[in-house]
């Protein structure tokens, strides 16, 4: 449904990505998606697909170079090599840039390590107008939560084994102390709950956290 495309960084580098817009064109809302550590597969294409469908111009940033992988241990060695300050401060700024070229707003939407990314994003990319993170934040030391000064959602599970609920309450509450209006969901799932290639796949969690992230960017978005 959409092309690979080349975008510049702030430093002007080029990045690749995932590019796809809706019947409206250039000039509506962009969100630029950011990928689990799976790499830019056919399921984080698939959500850019669905948010298409919904009215917005939607840029998935290759943060590795063309890589992917469906093998847990080659993902999370592949999200160690990344450089996440790296990745949010120029390709996912540059993704945000690009977009708003000739959208008047952009939002930063990411799933996992892409919802970390997105906290770094919100506090680093200014340019960004609304985040969401899925199930992702960074460590504590990484990113001051109470420093966005943008529309901010979380979606979290109860039962994540990968980003501790204590450490994202620690978040929770550090956004809380920040002016920006935030708004976070708790859901009795697993890690990654909203990606239907998982095992603990929770259609009905996704489901709900889905209609708040659609209701949140209509708000702020448009």
């Amino acid at each position: 449904m959409g092309d690979m495309i080349s975008f510049n960084r702030p430093d002007g580098q080029a990045c690749q990505g995932y590019y796809v817009e809706p019947a409206s064109g250039s000039t509506a809302p962009g969100i630029v998606v950011i990928q689990e550590w799976w790499g830019l597969n056919d399921q984080i294409k698939g959500v850019a697909d669905q948010l298409v469908q919904q009215g917005y111009r939607v840029l998935v940033p290759d943060l590795y170079k063309g890589e992917v992988t469906v093998e847990a241990a080659e993902a999370e060695h592949l999200m160690k090599d990344l450089d996440f300050g790296d990745a949010a401060t120029q390709n996912i700024r540059g993704a945000v840039q690009h977009l708003k070229a000739t959208s008047p707003k952009v939002a930063v939407l990411g799933y996992c390590m892409g919802g970390a990314l997105t906290v770094l994003a919100a506090v680093y990319a200014p340019e960004t107008d609304v985040a969401i993170s899925w199930y992702g934040v960074p460590p504590a030391e990484a990113a001051d939560a109470s420093t966005i000064a943008v529309p901010f959602q979380g979606h979290f599970a109860q039962q994540d084994e990968f980003f501790s609920p204590d450490a994202v309450r620690a978040f929770e509450a550090r956004l809380k102390e920040g002016s920006a209006p935030s708004e976070t969901y708790w859901y009795d799932a697993h890690h990654a709950f909203g990606n239907e290639n998982n095992d603990i796949y929770d259609p009905e969690a996704t489901k709900l956290a889905w209609e708040r992230s659609l209701t949140f960017l209509s708000t702020h978005l448009t």
